[in-house]
This record gives structure tokens, C-alpha cells and sequence, in this order.
């Protein structure tokens, strides 16, 4: 009797969406799902919309639940993954849920959770950017800024597995207060978040060019998309923002590559995609702050999973927990 193929589930839950796929074993997604996250229905209908999303991508591309071994669930914030709970998930409203029992009670299938961050950085680590190495420290600049450490192919989870919480990283030379109540967390301007209040203050301060005449009557309006595509047009305020940022954020790299002695940097999240108007300031900082010890052997590069990366990410953990 011939063996079916493995069919591995990967979903990766936001504040605003969620994305599910279903990954074959040779690391293709082979069905895909995209759905709003629908927050404000409370939290038993996400879990529902969850649960129904792995069942329609199944049914895509793998005959059905039943054709598929298991599901990887990555949420932000603080999680327990060996009792599969999420402690606390603030954009999503959630606190001490338990995730993983009631998703496995709904499907019938093992279901594994983890932080979002680390289900990445593990994905980049197996097949993306970081696969051949053994040592890889990877980093998300979104919303916040956060890595992770993956060595040997297992995530380094530290004490409560609170690992990795670069963002919460103190900087005496940043004046704003953060979201989790200290001052100067290196989050409030690394990340796409910062960046976008850079831009505004700046517009506010009678900052010149085409982004601040774009949002001079509200500068509240940036994004940093809108940064990132500014500076590509060669825009002075916008490039100064994103190698401020990037400097900051080597900085910051240069105080983990020691300690940590990764093989290879990864670095994505959607505020990457400015490249090497912040990734270049980024690694020069590293680099000029590092022993030639570390500095000759380190290895950086954006990630390599593109749109896909929270669905191969969790898929893939999915796998190595199964």
C-alpha cells in the first residue's frame, strides 16, 4: 500500500488577519487561505475562523482534514508552547488561552503553537536565508521589533520562553515611552511603527522635500511604507529617517552577536523591505562595533520566504513537533 505525502498546515494569526496554508513536504503551499482576523467577535469566534480556515485550505489541497498531520499556529505576544497556551496577546485581546487544546479538540489533528517571531525566524532557519547554518538569529521589523535564536534546528525559547524581545531593549537617547510602559524601548523607533513617527515628527519640525509636502496638513498619515518609498525616490528627510533607524538597530545587533555568536543574521518583517536604505546603515553599525573575531565569520541577509514566510514557518514547526 503506497504512503500519501505529508501535508503540514502552517497559520499565522495578526491583529488584522490571518494567513493559513497548506505546505507539502517538499516545502511548496499548496493551498492558502486569508481571512480578517475579526478580533472585536471575541476570542472564541477567532478560534472558530482558525479552525475553519485549516479545514478550507485541507479541503484545497489535501483532500481534507484527514490528509493532513498536523497544524502550526503562530500568535504574537507571550506564549507557553509546551502547554500550547497563549499568556498574553494584546493586539489580539487574549490572555492564558488555550489555543492548542481547543483547536485540536475542533479538528482532530495535533496542533502546536509558538510565538509568531520564532515560528519565523525557524522557517528562515530550515528554508529560507539561514538554511545550511547551524547558529541563526533572526529579527521581524513590523509593528514592533523582535528575534529570535534558532541552533542546531531548535528554538531557544530562554527562562518562560520570553527569548528575544529585542524591542524591550532600554536606549538613553530615544525619548518616547512604549506601549509596555518603559521609556525608550528601542521599538519605539525601530519598527515600522518608529518609523512613521520619525517621519511625522520631522514633518512637524518643517522638514523639507516630497513626502513632507505630501503630509504636511497631517503628518499623523505616515506610514513607513510611505517612508521606504520616499526614500527610494531619493527623498533626504525619508533616507535619513530609515539610516537612523538602521544604525540604531545595529547598535542594538552588536550587544547580541557577542553574546550569542550566530552564524548569520536574518532580517525580515515588513519595514525590510525599504533594503539597503536601512539594512546597509544596519550592518555597517554591526559591523564597526564588533571584535574581527565576529565580524570576519557573521554572515547578513534579509529574509528569504518573502509572503510566504508565516505559513512555511509554522507549517515547518508544525513538523519538527509532530
Amino acid at each position: 500500500m503506497a504512503t500519501r505525502d505529508k501535508r503540514y498546515v502552517g497559520v499565522d494569526v495578526g491583529g488584522t488577519n490571518i494567513e493559513c496554508g497548506v505546505v507539502a513536504e517538499d516545502g511548496r503551499v499548496v493551498g492558502r487561505v486569508r481571512r480578517s482576523t475579526g478580533v472585536r467577535e471575541g476570542t472564541e469566534a477567532v478560534i472558530e475562523r482558525i479552525a475553519g480556515m485549516v479545514e478550507e485550505a485541507a479541503a484545497k489541497a489535501a483532500g481534507g482534514i484527514a490528509g493532513i498531520d498536523a497544524v502550526g499556529v503562530g500568535i504574537p505576544g507571550l506564549v507557553d508552547p509546551a502547554g500550547g497556551i497563549s499568556r498574553l496577546a494584546v493586539n489580539l485581546g487574549w490572555r492564558d488561552v488555550p489555543l492548542a487544546a481547543k483547536l485540536r479538540e475542533r479538528l482532530g489533528v495535533p496542533v502546536f503553537i509558538e510565538n509568531d517571531v520564532k515560528t519565523y525566524v525557524f522557517g528562515e532557519a530550515v528554508s529560507g536565508a539561514g538554511a545550511g547554518y547551524r547558529h541563526v538569529f533572526g529579527i521581524t521589523i513590523g509593528t514592533g521589533l523582535a528575534g529570535a535564536f534558532v541552533t542546531d534546528g531548535a528554538i531557544f525559547g530562554g527562562g518562560d520562553h520570553l527569548a528575544g524581545e529585542l524591542g524591550h531593549i532600554p536606549h538613553e537617547r530615544i525619548p518616547y515611552t512604549c506601549n509596555c510602559g518603559m521609556a525608550g524601548c528601542l521599538e519605539t523607533l525601530v519598527s515600522a511603527t518608529g518609523i512613521a513617527r520619525q517621519a511625522a515628527d520631522a514633518v512637524r519640525q518643517g522638514a523639507a522635500g516630497a513626502l513632507a509636502d505630501k503630509f504636511r496638513e497631517r503628518p499623523e498619515a505616515i506610514t513607513a511604507k510611505d517612508v521606504s518609498e520616499a526614500g527610494a525616490g531619493g527623498d533626504e528627510t525619508a533616507l535619513a529617517i530609515l539610516e537612523h533607524t538602521g544604525r540604531l538597530l545595529g547598535e542594538a545587533l552588536a550587544y547580541v552577536v557577542p553574546v550569542l555568536s550566530p552564524d548569520i543574521v536574518v532580517v525580515g518583517g515588513g519595514a525590510a523591505q525599504a533594503g539597503e536604505a536601512l539594512l546597509g546603515p544596519m550592518e555597517r553599525e554591526l559591523r564597526s562595533r564588533l571584535l574581527q573575531a565576529f565580524a570576519d565569520r557573521l554572515v547578513v541577509r534579509p529574509g528569504a520566504l518573502g509572503s510566504d514566510a508565516g505559513i512555511v514557518g509554522n507549517a515547518l514547526y508544525a513538523k519538527s513537533k509532530a
